[in-house]
């Protein structure tokens, strides 16, 4: 065995090579604790250089619209974005990075935790050029998947087992989500609710280390004031709370049609076969939406802070109605009519090739609903509400309903508002909500397409590993097939006195599987000389189930259960022969990766 020459290592070969022995004299404990700290300085560091690139480009491209006159170049800005981020992706990365935290999910369950390194800065650069020039999408779910990659990538560096590579990402999404709205709390239960983890205290403390590092860096570079600052919220009152039940429900309806447009949209847009021609469309269909209604350019967090401080009429800047701001009728259909608009814009955006995320429309519809109905109940109703409060409460309904992550919803928005006297309607419209659109709709936007594909993960031990559990790693491919023409002769003569297996695929002569034939059938036969003529096929027989190429873990045991076999043959969609899985090997699989998974 050849020993390694430091001389003859370049300086990060070395770098490594000097972290891994170091590692080696910490126990695991010491090592993710101290690997935390790292992923958080780190993920911490590059959201503030997202956000600084992010307000770079926005700033230069629309700070001198005059918010009197028509921002006419909303029309062009957005095709731009999302040509340049598409041909960042295509040309630079030549891989998808769209679906952020669809992506982080697939990874634990289908990838073993690991992500491309590219992904460390990849979703940036592709992010910021498309929010930056009016993408009406969220930096939430880019943000969160480089945090993943920056966490995956050094737990990869560190050689570390499944079960760590794993704690490390989801450190990585903590740390990012935390310093992107400067709320540690909100951090660790995301990766709880949203990442579907099953973890021990012990596993908890490096979250809480890699968020509060992350978000102590970003209160230094950014400043330690909250994300908003809500100045009319006043008391909770008895009186409020029917409002805030209405509030929920409205929530969660609107919920239903937020995922299930954004799906009919990117369904719809996909069917344009060649880039330039979703460009376009998409492009220009953008471009006229946040003309028309100027709030939807980038994630419009802007007009939050309009709400805080109880002025709706800020959505008219810059729009062609801004001259009917004082009417109260065009100010609510303004405003619904924005609501909806926003998850069109959404869906647009991301259908065409932008990189963004659904967490930012998510607050921005509901901060909308809560201000609509606060406007409607003061204008008509003589009611006292404060816009603020109701915009809050509004952002968790969403959020709570769309994510399905009511605890998320809740915690977000106390810390990013430090409006903590709200807790109890926060709690009421994000409960009410993820109740009536787990109803309608019991899948998360980010976990229905992976649940469809049986790449989700859950709670659940044995469903758990069942996804993470790859199939095309168990099947065995030497076992010797026979052609569909070939006798008992050829058998006992050629393939019998080869093999130590107990069954045989017969192929036709394109290597489709035509069946099966068991040795137990041609045990009777094959001492006798004059039996050698006879054709395999007499002792064929249908294989009991197949199983398919890619097919998931939890299909194909299923299978195993129904028939009761120990073998399954294994094709491809053509039924052409690949190998076999045997029900034994399954399970030894199951049981190692199950002790893997579950280890501290």
């Amino acid at each position: 065995m050849n020993s390694i020459n430091p001389e003859r290592m370049t300086l990060p070969e070395r770098l490594l090579l000097w972290l891994n022995v170091q590692a080696r004299r910490l126990n695991t404990r010491q090592l993710t604790f101290i690997l935390a700290i790292i992923i958080g300085l780190v993920a911490g560091g590059v959201t503030c250089i997202f956000e600084w690139l992010l307000g770079l480009i926005k700033g230069g491209l629309t700070s001198w619209f005059p918010k009197e006159e028509v921002g006419w170049l909303y029309l062009l800005y957005p095709m731009l974005g999302i040509i340049l981020a598409s041909l960042f992706v295509k040309l630079i990365v030549k891989d998808d990075i769209s679906e952020g935290v669809t992506k982080v999910l697939k990874a634990m369950s289908t990838s073993s935790s690991q992500i491309k390194p590219h992904n460390c800065y990849s979703s940036v650069v592709g992010g910021a050029l498309t929010i930056g020039f009016g993408g009406s999408v969220g930096p939430e779910a880019p943000i969160v998947l480089t945090g993943a990659a920056i966490g995956s990538n050094i737990g990869r560096l560190m050689r570390l087992n499944y079960r760590n590579m794993t704690l490390m990402l989801a450190c990585g999404v903590a740390a990012a989500l935390s310093a992107i709205f400067k709320a540690p709390i909100t951090g660790v239960i995301f990766v709880m609710e949203i990442l579907l983890l099953d973890m021990s205290m012990t596993a908890i403390i490096p979250l809480i280390i890699s968020s509060v590092t992350a978000v102590t860096l970003t209160f230094f570079v950014r400043g330690f004031e909250p994300m908003l600052s809500a100045s009319t919220i006043g008391d909770l009152s008895f009186s409020h709370i029917p409002i805030y039940t209405l509030l929920a429900v409205l929530c969660g309806l609107m919920c239903y049609y937020f995922m299930n447009t954004n799906f009919r949209i990117k369904t719809l847009i996909d069917r344009l076969s060649k880039p330039w021609k979703k460009w376009l469309v998409g492009g220009l269909a953008l471009g006229v939406m946040i003309m028309l209604f100027p709030p939807l350019y980038g994630e419009g967090y802007g007009i939050f802070h309009h709400f805080m401080s109880g002025d709706v009429k800020a959505v008219f800047d810059n729009s062609g109605f801004y001259d009917f701001r004082n009417n109260e009728w065009v100010i609510v259909g303004y405003l619904v009519a924005i609501m909806f608009v926003k998850v069109v814009a959404m869906a647009v955006t991301n259908a065409s090739g932008g990189v963004g995320g659904t967490f930012a429309p998510s607050l921005f519809v509901g901060a909308f609903m809560g201000a609509t109905v606060a406007f409607v109940a003061n204008t008509w109703f003589d009611a006292d509400l404060s816009i603020a409060a109701f915009s809050l409460v509004g952002m968790a309904g969403l959020m709570s309903g769309v994510m399905k992550a009511p605890l998320t919803a809740v915690f977000l928005i106390a810390e990013i508002s430090s409006a903590y006297q709200l807790f109890v309607p926060l709690m009421l419209v994000s409960c009410v909500s993820y109740v009536i659109n787990r109803y309608l709709e019991p899948d998360s936007i980010y976990t229905k397409t992976l649940r469809k594909k049986g790449q989700l993960l859950t709670h659940n031990k044995d469903q758990a590993v069942s996804v993470v559990l790859s199939i095309g790693d168990l099947i065995e491919t030497n076992i010797l097939s026979v052609g569909e023409y070939d006798t008992l002769g050829d058998m006992v003569v050629r393939v019998i006195p080869h093999t130590t297996r107990n069954i045989f695929p017969v192929l036709d002569g394109e290597g489709k599987l035509m069946g099966v034939v068991e040795f137990d059938r041609l045990r009777k036969d094959m001492f006798d000389h004059s039996k050698y003529p006879n054709s395999v096929q007499r002792y064929m027989t249908p294989p009991a189930d197949v199983i398919f190429e890619g097919e998931a873990a939890s299909s194909v045991l299923e299978k195993f259960e129904n028939t009761g076999a120990w073998n399954l043959p294994v094709v491809d969609n053509s039924r052409r022969y690949i190998g076999f899985v045997s029900k034994s090997r399954i399970l030894t699989a199951y049981r190692e990766k199950l002790k893997e998974m579950t280890q501290e």
